[in-house]
């Protein structure tokens, strides 16, 4: 995603997180990153673990379908709904190449997005946006931390899966929509913008917290994730990759015009 600084030139956040791991890829590809899937998922632990995954993963992008179609609904302009409505069929396009993964690998793809379907259920209802500014500021900063996420742990899968994670969180659009749309608002009437920050600040809070009870809750995941299987981090880069996340949302936020 490239969104527009106050100079009007292009600020990447998501970019810089994208670069990020793809040096962490090119120093760590061992092990099961230098596999593929045929040869990495001979190891039980770690086939469970892309399951949850991929599982994940599908549930947050028919989640984002769905929420991306309710948010059309409050657009202010005929474009602006056009324009959601378009994004919501892009992430149900990411949703159908999950699923169609899954099934692939014989894994039948209600099951292994059920066990998320409850926390992200309750994410979204506890950050449920008030207003259409709202909702375009939980899509970019909410969104763009998970992404963040996955895009770290994409670099220690092997490389099918790696490729396909990847692909399912590149942009739709909504980021540079989103941005305009927000600075927008906030030139027209700057007391929005101390709102949407305390707005921004709580997504932020709630996604991470939510990111790591789904890990917490799956063993075969968080295995892979401290170094059971997969080269997964440890305890020192697990610090590293918050701080990576933080700073993309920091950047984030200033691309929006708002504090961190």
């Amino acid at each position: 995603m490239e969104t527009p600084d106050e100079t009007g030139t292009a600020a990447t956040p998501d970019a810089d997180a994208g670069a990020a791991a793809e040096t962490a890829q090119e120093t760590a590809a061992t092990g099961i990153a230098a596999m593929d899937w045929a040869a990495a998922s001979a190891e039980p632990q770690y086939r469970a673990a892309v399951v949850d995954l991929l599982g994940a993963l599908a549930y947050g992008e028919l989640a984002a379908f769905e929420r991306l179609a309710e948010d059309a609904k409050l657009a202010p302009t005929l474009e602006d709904k056009a324009e959601l409505a378009a994004m919501a069929a892009a992430e149900f396009h990411h949703f159908e190449r999950l699923r169609d993964r899954l099934a692939e690998i014989g894994e039948a793809p209600h099951q292994a997005m059920q066990p998320f379907a409850a926390a992200l259920d309750g994410f979204h209802r506890q950050t449920a946006p008030s207003d259409w500014l709202e909702g375009l500021v939980k899509a970019y900063v909410g969104d763009s931390i998970a992404s963040d996420f996955y895009r770290e742990v994409a670099v220690r899968l092997d490389s099918d899966t790696r490729t396909l994670v990847l692909a399912v969180l590149d942009d739709t659009g909504h980021a540079t929509f989103a941005v305009e749309k927000v600075r927008a608002a906030i030139a027209a009437e700057p007391r929005v913008g101390g709102r949407l920050a305390l707005w921004a600040r709580r997504l932020m809070g709630e996604a991470l917290s939510q990111a790591q009870r789904v890990v917490a809750d799956r063993d075969a995941l968080s295995t892979m994730l401290v170094g059971g299987v997969a080269d997964g981090f440890d305890l020192a880069e697990v610090g590293r990759m918050f701080s990576r996340i933080t700073e993309a949302h920091t950047k984030r936020m200033a691309a929006l015009g708002l504090a961190a």
